[in-house]
């Protein structure tokens, strides 16, 4: 399931973690949103699923409240490690740049379809039930819809 992550970086320039053989961070599955200075500024929203982080960069900062909707493209999975990392990819590296963590905590899976995920996000900026709805988006891309559902 890694191999897309593992076949974009070079591992002996970057500090990003390989992957390895963890299976399940804790007792409840984790989310980690990070803020991602790349080219363009995004953020890359991450759920822990089927051993990795599920992985989609959001161009604007994830809504916080409900209506707010957002674009989120679906990227490669990345290693359970990763949930932890922040620092600078080198310039010339996939995704050069700054990478912090901007929020983190745990979900419960609510639903997961092939078209649609949704999550109930216990964390410090998202709190709440959480949609994401795979869209048409561009020439083979993996565009979704991302939002807060109204309590």
């Amino acid at each position: 399931m890694l191999e897309e992550y593992e076949k974009k970086r070079h591992f002996q320039k970057t500090p990003e973690p390989l992957t390895s053989d963890i299976k399940q961070s804790s007792d409840k599955p984790i989310f980690v949103v990070q803020r991602h200075d790349a080219r363009k500024l995004h953020y890359d929203f991450r759920l822990e699923m089927d051993g990795v982080l599920k992985s989609w960069a959001v161009p604007k900062e994830p809504p916080k409240e409900a209506g707010t909707r957002r674009l989120a493209i679906e990227t490669e999975d990345h290693p359970l490690e990763y949930a932890d990392f922040e620092g600078e990819i080198p310039a010339g590296e996939y995704g050069a740049g700054k990478v912090e963590v901007w929020d983190r905590g745990t979900f419960e899976l609510l639903k997961r379809e092939e078209k649609e995920i949704v999550v109930a996000l216990e964390g410090e900026e998202l709190k709440g039930i959480y949609v994401l709805i795979q869209t048409k988006y561009g020439k083979g891309e993996k565009g979704w819809l991302f939002f807060k559902k109204a309590s």
